[in-house]
């Protein structure tokens, strides 16, 4: 899988602690509505910086045999512009080593813009997302699904299965 960071312990994203995957890209969709410049968002750092191959079995086993991680967040830029890479990760981790700790997405979408994804996601139990675009000067919104502050009110999180 094609990663711009591993957090091996993350407890910022979640309620649970999680191994955080930063994904490689995002075609600056919040930005580009916004009328604002790409370096307003708060990834824009990593827009720029190298990706590296971690073959998933790696990740996974990494992650399971960690005593302290609970869940897996995927997020950084835009997950579900690597969606098949996303999909192979979680059929291995489900299907291959058994394991159905919770995962979650961070995606700038809204839930109305990616119906046959969330479909496809259904199909895999413990999925959470968070939907919604990043407006700068927003309000913040406390997320009980995630128990984490998102950084604008129009953002939430659901656990779709």
């Amino acid at each position: 899988m094609r990663v711009k960071n591993v957090v091996y312990e993350d407890f910022v994203n979640y309620k649970k602690p999680s191994m955080f995957i930063g994904t490689i890209s995002c075609g600056g969709k919040c930005c580009i509505e916004a009328g604002i410049p790409l370096s307003v968002c708060q990834n824009d750092v990593w827009r720029e910086s190298a990706h590296v191959e971690i073959g998933e079995d790696t990740l996974i086993k990494r992650y399971l045999e960690n005593p302290l991680t609970q869940a897996i967040v995927f997020g950084g830029l835009e997950p579900l512009e690597q969606y098949g890479e996303l999909i192979c990760f979680i059929s291995t981790l489900r299907n291959k080593y058994n394991c159905h700790d919770d995962i979650v997405i961070y995606t700038g979408y809204n839930k109305s813009e990616i119906n046959y994804e969330i479909e496809r996601l259904k199909k895999f139990d413990n999925i959470v997302i968070k939907f919604g675009r990043f407006i700068p000067d927003k309000p913040h919104r406390f997320s009980d699904v995630l128990g984490v502050e998102l950084a604008s009110d129009n953002q939430y999180a659901e656990r779709i299965s």
